[in-house]
C-alpha cells in the first residue's frame, strides 16, 4: 500500500487472509497506516479504514475479505503523506528534552476572576475575528517560540493545509 500499489496490496492481502491471519488484525493495521503513512493528503482515509475495520468486525469471515480488499485498493491508490507522522516524533523529542514547558498566559483558560487577575487570557486573539480564521499568535511556550513541527506537503489535500499555514506565517511578519 505504502508503495502505491494497488495490484501487490491485494496479492498480500489476499496471502494474509488465506494463510489465516486475523482479519481484524489487518484492519487494524490497515488503520495505523491511513493515519501514518497517508494522514492529511487524504483524510477521509482513516475514516474508511474505521469503516472497513467495522465492517470486518460486523461481517465476519468469509466475506470480511471484500471491505478488507476495498479498503487496500482505496489505501494503496491514495495520496501518501507521514507529515503529522514525522511532526508528533519531532514535538515529542522537545517534550522529552525540555519537560512539561509553561503555557503561554494568552492560552491559558480564566473562568475566574483570579485566574483573570493573574493575566490568563490576556491578549488572546480569537481567531474567527480575523479574516479566514487565522489570528498571528504565538501559542508554543517562549522556549520553543516559532517552532515548526508540521510541513505538509504538497500531495493531495495537504497542498490546502500547506497554503493556508503559509497565509498564517505571511501575516505573522
Amino acid at each position: 500500500m505504502r508503495a502505491t500499489d494497488p495490484d501487490a496490496a491485494l496479492y498480500w492481502l489476499a496471502r494474509m487472509i488465506e494463510a489465516g491471519e486475523d482479519p481484524l488484525f489487518i484492519a487494524r493495521r490497515m488503520v495505523i497506516f491511513a493515519s501514518e503513512d497517508i494522514g492529511n493528503a487524504d483524510p477521509g482515509a482513516i475514516r474508511v479504514a474505521v469503516a472497513v475495520k467495522d465492517a470486518v468486525d460486523f461481517v465476519g469471515m468469509p466475506e470480511g475479505w471484500i471491505p478488507l480488499a476495498q479498503c487496500a485498493t482505496y489505501l494503496a491508490s491514495a495520496p501518501k503523506s507521514n507529515a503529522s507522522y514525522v511532526a508528533y516524533l519531532s514535538a515529542k523529542e522537545d517534550v522529552r528534552k525540555y519537560g512539561a514547558l509553561p503555557v503561554p498566559l494568552h492560552v491559558r483558560n480564566a473562568p475566574t476572576r483570579l485566574m483573570k487577575g493573574l493575566g490568563y487570557g490576556k491578549g488572546y486573539k480569537y481567531p474567527h475575528n480575523f479574516k479566514d480564521a487565522l489570528a498571528s499568535q504565538e501559542c508554543l511556550p517562549e522556549k520553543l517560540k516559532e517552532r515548526t513541527y508540521y510541513r505538509p506537503t504538497e500531495r493531495g489535500f495537504e497542498k490546502n493545509i500547506s497554503e493556508m499555514l503559509k497565509r498564517k506565517k505571511e501575516r505573522k511578519k
